[in-house]
């Protein structure tokens, strides 16, 4: 089941798609040598738009949630990949704990929880879960709606070590973004794997850091196909010491946003482009679809109501935004069930292994669909992504569709892995 475009079948968007399948040698190619000098990130998914004229990434998540909306088809992709990238960092791994989110009761989060423990069991691992959370003091067992359950244990810190009783990890997979910050329990572990490390989280992670290599590695690989990078990039500035709800900075705002609409319309008319442009003004740290909104004239920010302004200055965990990307709108033109949609990439050390449609009823097609009432459809993965169907007409067959998808949300995360070497606290500089 492949979701329907809204646009015709003869679009730009399946030039694209021809051009990426008769590359595809030089792809992986490029991929591999690329493999060979940046490591990626542990895991990661990426959220993907497209607009019938053109196809990117519109946000990275290091900390991937959502792993229980894999189908049972992709498991085995996903155990594989969990084993590729233990054996790599610690390939007499016994152990492993999982550090999840402090939102102990959201059961939809707990089912991802177990989805993960299942994975790495299966990958050949003891899997535990310690929370960090003040709430769990001692065992806590939470039984799910689909009847199964999920352990929670308070963890324990010595002086160089983090565990649980009895249990002794030599590798610790954090679920949790670390939204209001690096808690101390995490620092300064000895001879212990901490995956992904701390400077994954959002208290040094910036989605302005992240696009700017995105962008560096969409020209690279425009080059190698002989394309606009615009065509796979969306455009985007940022803006700094903003305060929503006394209104500092808001005509620096404006005249952000007034300058990348102006490069967006250039774009649109150089392709002949009848749709009107938008800009999505994000929190440049944080996730859960919080601090996002979207803007069609600069003049709208203006006459922002007060509940507005309240819902873009405060995200998770009641972090303050004074930071913002201002990033080029990119339309959805995908349709599942009569519901706009969008494809969510999840991807395994340097593998897809899989992912879902994010389709929200109540939302349009320029307009954020990581939002309360959203649902999710698993990518049908009648073939893996690797193995797309040379020869089949453009736009016409899934596994060429989600190739495409997989070779975005990897350039996205070959992107992340620029940008996790450059804010490496342990990297070594050279003068």
């Amino acid at each position: 089941m492949v979701p329907h475009l809204i646009t015709a079948l003869t679009g730009p968007i399946n030039e694209l798609e021809q051009r990426i399948l008769e590359s595809m040698p030089a792809i992986e190619r490029w991929f591999r040598l690329e493999w060979m000098e940046h490591t990626p990130p542990f895991y990661s998914s990426v959220d993907i738009r497209n607009a019938g004229f053109k196809l990117a990434p519109v946000d990275t998540n290091l900390f991937p949630g959502g792993w229980n909306n894999l189908t049972e088809e992709m498991l085995p992709l996903a155990v594989q990949a969990a084993m590729a990238a233990i054996e790599k960092i610690c390939p007499e791994a016994r152990n492993l704990l999982i550090i999840p989110e402090n939102h102990t009761r959201n059961t939809f989060y707990l089912n991802n929880v177990v989805q993960l423990q299942r994975i790495f069991k299966m990958a050949g691992l003891n899997v535990r879960v310690g929370s960090i959370s003040r709430e769990i003091k001692k065992t806590t067992v939470i039984n799910l709606p689909n009847g199964e359950s999920v352990t929670l244990e308070p963890v324990i810190r010595s002086k160089r070590r983090l565990g649980l009783k009895d249990f002794d990890p030599c590798t610790i997979l954090l679920n949790n973004d670390l939204s209001a910050g690096a808690p101390g329990i995490l620092e300064d572990l000895y001879e212990q794997y901490l995956l992904p490390p701390l400077h994954a989280g959002w208290m040094v992670r910036r989605k302005s850091r992240h696009f700017q290599s995105y962008e560096e590695v969409s020209k690279r690989f425009g080059k190698l196909l002989g394309i606009d990078h615009w065509l796979i990039n969306p455009m985007f500035t940022h803006c700094e010491g903003l305060d929503f709800n006394d209104g500092t900075g808001m005509d620096a705002l404006s005249a952000q946003v007034d300058m990348l609409l102006t490069k967006v319309r250039r774009k649109y008319k150089e392709y002949g482009i009848k749709e009107k442009p938008f800009v999505v003004v994000k929190a440049d740290h944080g996730t859960y679809g919080m601090g996002v909104m979207t803007v069609r004239d600069a003049k709208d920010l203006e006459v922002l109501t007060r509940k507005s302004r309240n819902k873009m200055g405060v995200i998770k965990d009641g972090q303050a935004v004074h930071d913002v990307i201002i990033q080029e709108g990119v339309l959805t033109q995908e349709r599942m069930n009569n519901a706009v949609a969008e494809p969510v990439v999840y991807m395994m050390d340097r593998y897809v292994v899989g992912g879902f449609y994010r389709m929200h009823p109540e939302r349009g097609v320029d307009e954020n669909l990581n939002a309360p009432g959203s649902s999710f459809v698993p990518l049908a993965f009648e073939h893996s992504t690797q193995l797309p169907q040379l020869g089949a007409r453009p736009g016409a067959s899934a596994p060429n569709r989600f190739y495409m998808y997989g070779v975005i949300g990897r350039l996205a995360m070959l992107a992340a892995s620029y940008e996790l070497e450059a804010t490496n606290p342990d990297a070594e500089i050279y003068d």
